[in-house]
């Protein structure tokens, strides 16, 4: 009995520390989770970040009012005596005086409007990185996802491929086929063997580079990607997609906004022309000459700069001439986010003319070519040669259609680009 307990207790250490050293695959971080993980660890969004929030503090500075001036004078303190009688504080006059510059013309008003199209436009350039950094971001995602899809069809055609050597192993031995065949079958899998070994090189280096944009410093083995590789017919025009790049794009967004500025700008230079007056009043202790009895006075001056030159005239025409410069940069950018979207549409339908044939004849045509030679050359209808060349047919078939695949997301991802935001899945 105690034999049969220690027996047991035995056992149960040795499947407590089997299920310690039982490796958990990875977490495969989906497309959404690969962005959250960027947009929270990228360090140059972050710095954008910082710009919007400077720029939010300009706004601060901009709308803050003139600081009144205070002033306390003392005059008439004797520094001598007079016929041996020295009195120095009897005749000392003392004065306050406060003053305030008045900004006409909504001065303040229009500096708060500068400083806050500042921040949008600052915030407009912080969506624009961000597109540009999503790009190369989906662009590592799809090369990973393409490197996986490659492997995956890698191990499926050494798989199959090795069953079917199984099989002419067994036809070997009972004399069906020639040793010369064997030996040529044995040589065509090392064609296989190194397909999977190109692919599972190319995936760790697709890894790597998605891992260096997310600043991900687990190793290569422990990261992985999870999303579908395959494409689905776009349900947008162009014209929608012209239209929606009009809307969405974040540099077209500042340009309108930098000439909104602009305007802005040219409004506040016209207002710095005007002149503000500076209202002041004061108080004096024995300071009354017209009246010796009267120890104590108040007094008032309002101070208006004459405006005899424009000395401002300058700074209007600059900023008169720089709406119509932002005007011109505006259209500039219009017509690259529409050209952009052309292009990356182009692209992706060309992509979908070659990919459409290959769903619906290639790949059915290439399996079924695959497995009737197979069939045909284990029962001694096909030569040999027909036997490796449909493996070679069907090898090259499928890396074509997921080569296309690939090419279809990167357009896909292309269009995105060129619209400001995810329209193509």
């Amino acid at each position: 009995m105690q034999r049969q307990n220690w027996r047991m207790y035995c056992g149960f250490l040795l499947a407590v520390e089997c299920l310690a050293q039982t490796v958990t695959p990875p977490h495969a971080i989906t497309w959404q989770e690969t962005q959250n993980r960027f947009r929270a660890n990228n360090p140059s969004l972050l710095a954008g970040q910082v710009t919007i929030d400077e720029a939010r503090a300009e706004e601060i500075t901009a709308y803050l009012r003139p600081n009144p001036d205070f002033t306390f004078a003392t005059d008439g303190t004797q520094i001598a005596p007079a016929a041996g009688l020295w009195r120095p504080f009897s005749g000392t006059q003392f004065s306050t005086n406060l003053s305030y510059l008045h900004e006409r013309e909504h001065k303040r008003e229009l500096r708060l409007a500068s400083a806050q199209k500042g921040t949008a436009i600052a915030t407009s350039a912080q969506t624009d990185l961000e597109r540009n950094l999503i790009f190369n971001l989906r662009d590592a995602f799809v090369r990973v996802l393409l490197a996986k899809a490659i492997v995956g069809v890698a191990k499926e055609n050494l798989d199959y491929y090795d069953k079917v050597l199984s099989i002419n192993r067994e036809r070997y031995t009972s004399g069906a086929i020639a040793h010369v065949d064997l030996q040529r079958l044995n040589l065509q899998r090392v064609q296989f063997v190194s397909d999977l070994a190109t692919a599972q090189v190319n995936l760790r280096t697709a890894k790597i580079d998605l891992q260096a944009l997310l600043r991900d410093r687990a190793p290569v083995d422990d990261f992985d990607v999870s999303e579908k590789f395959e494409y689905t017919e776009p349900a947008a025009t162009l014209d929608e997609l012209r239209s929606a790049a009009l809307r969405e794009r974040p540099d077209l967004r500042e340009a309108e906004q930098t000439i909104e500025k602009a305007k802005t700008d040219h409004d506040l230079a016209v207002a710095n022309g005007s002149t503000d007056p500076t209202i002041s009043g004061w108080y004096t202790h024995n300071g009354s000459f017209n009246n010796p009895g009267a120890s104590n006075t108040l007094g008032a001056s309002v101070n208006i700069p004459l405006r005899m030159f424009d000395r401002n005239q300058g700074e209007k025409l600059r900023t008169s001439l720089d709406i119509g410069r932002t005007e011109k940069l505006r259209d500039a950018v219009q017509i690259t986010a529409l050209h952009d979207v052309d292009a990356a549409y182009a692209t992706l339908q060309s992509t979908l003319e070659l990919l459409r044939p290959y769903r619906s004849d290639y790949l059915p045509e290439a399996e079924s070519v695959r497995s009737t030679i197979s069939f045909s050359y284990e029962h001694g209808a096909a030569s040999l040669i027909d036997f490796l060349d449909a493996q070679k047919e069907y090898r090259a078939t499928q890396l074509s259609y997921l080569n296309l695949v690939g090419a279809y997301l990167s357009a896909a991802n292309q269009v995105n680009f060129a619209i400001g935001r995810e329209v193509l899945p």
